[in-house]
């Protein structure tokens, strides 16, 4: 076998990913930071998708973009089985890698039906918890599945208990510790238009609460925390950073009513949907993670930390983890509103216990274990 692994590390492999669209997140992240690594290591990386912003970051490195809507979901999108089943015998494609729900049925369905020595391995990263249902089961039907932390691992053997574990492997997402380093700063230019743009910030002490505008990502407990902070006399100022959805504009609603009806006006900054998260972080005091349902990973998190800043959240899930592995001062119990002010409070007054050197979430690490899973899967022999 290892003489099979070195012979196929040194092979040319052709690898395609498959996911709803190119726009922004973890998902998307991840995929640009695989075909990074393959197209390093002298393979050839080919993403179909609906398109999206990040489409000339993934071409940039050198990779394939092609453009499908295999992320509608409608019985019309059966017609893009064929299609992808052409893609890739036209592309030669070594291993197959599905990354979301739609486009893996439907990139599961096209690899069904050709010979099975016609076929390219087949890999399903689990990003989430989703449902446990049968639509949700194609994520866990990779000749080699990937969980994304131990919660997901925990996820996949609590609901799909015929997946054997050997199938199954974690790995963390990572980020660079060049790119988040804690000597980061943000350029005057940014800090100019940033401090003019956002006055109120002068003098204050802030809390940063990133994500999207949606009720589980716990902006109302922030909205509790800040009340509390501000009953104690507290210079402290809350940025909410995170854009709403159409279908999510009315608890953005409900969010500007709750600041008004609790007099945070002056304490508490909608920022709106930001291209500069990595700089706001950097200059912010304390990062929070109050998501009420966990995280499967948190990239958010794991980028603060990297950049130096001590991090509050709520224990549980992959920030759970990640708090644990190093930053454990910062874990709350879930919920614990009354336990986030109190840290709060006392890493003001006594300062924030220094966050660890180790970077144990290092994008490297997770681009080499996913080629690792490649190589070992292309070495193993074909089940029927």
């Amino acid at each position: 076998m290892n003489d099979q692994l070195e012979a196929q590390s040194r092979a040319r492999w052709t690898v395609m990913q498959l996911l709803p669209a190119l726009e922004s997140g973890g998902v998307e992240r991840g995929t640009i930071e695989i075909a990074a690594a393959l197209i390093a290591a002298g393979h050839r990386a080919i993403v179909v998708s609906g398109g999206g912003r990040m489409v000339a970051e993934l071409e940039a490195l050198g990779a394939l973009h092609i453009t499908l809507p295999i992320g509608k979901k409608s019985l019309s999108s059966l017609k893009y089985i064929p299609v992808l089943r052409q893609l890739i015998l036209t592309h030669q494609v070594d291993i197959l890698h599905l990354r979301s729900r739609l486009p893996a049925w439907l990139g599961y369905l096209a690899w069904k039906t050709l010979e099975t020595e016609s076929r390219p391995r087949l890999v399903t990263t689990v990003h989430g918890p989703y449902t446990p249902n049968f639509y949700s089961a194609v994520m866990v039907k990779g000749e080699r599945v990937i969980a994304v932390s131990d919660m997901i691992v925990a996820y996949i053997r609590a609901h799909y208990p015929r997946v054997p574990a050997a199938r199954i492997t974690r790995i963390y997402r990572g980020v660079d510790p060049v790119l988040y380093a804690p000597d980061y700063q943000p350029d005057a230019r940014w800090l100019a238009a940033w401090q003019a743009q956002f006055p109120e910030l002068a003098g204050k002490w802030v809390i940063t609460l990133p994500g999207r505008i949606t009720r589980w990502k716990g902006q109302l407990d922030l909205l509790t925390v800040m009340q509390r902070l501000r009953a104690q006399e507290m210079p402290v100022h809350a940025l909410i950073v995170g854009g709403a959805h159409p279908r999510k504009q009315h608890f953005l609603q409900e969010i500007e009513q709750k600041i008004q009806a609790m007099g945070l006006q002056s304490a508490v900054t909608l920022t709106g949907q930001r291209g500069d998260l990595k700089n706001i972080m950097a200059m912010s005091d304390v990062v929070l993670s109050l998501s009420t349902e966990a995280e499967a990973f948190g990239r958010v998190s794991l980028e603060a930390l990297s950049l130096g800043k001590p991090v509050l959240g709520y224990a549980h899930g992959g920030v759970g983890e990640q708090l644990a592995a190093m930053y454990p001062a910062g874990a709350v119990p879930l919920g614990d509103v009354s336990k986030v002010v109190e840290k709060l409070n006392a890493w003001y007054h006594e300062g924030a216990p220094p966050v660890a050197a180790a970077r144990p979430f290092a994008l490297a690490a997770m681009q080499a274990q996913t080629l690792a899973v490649y190589a070992q899967l292309l070495a193993a022999p074909r089940s029927s």
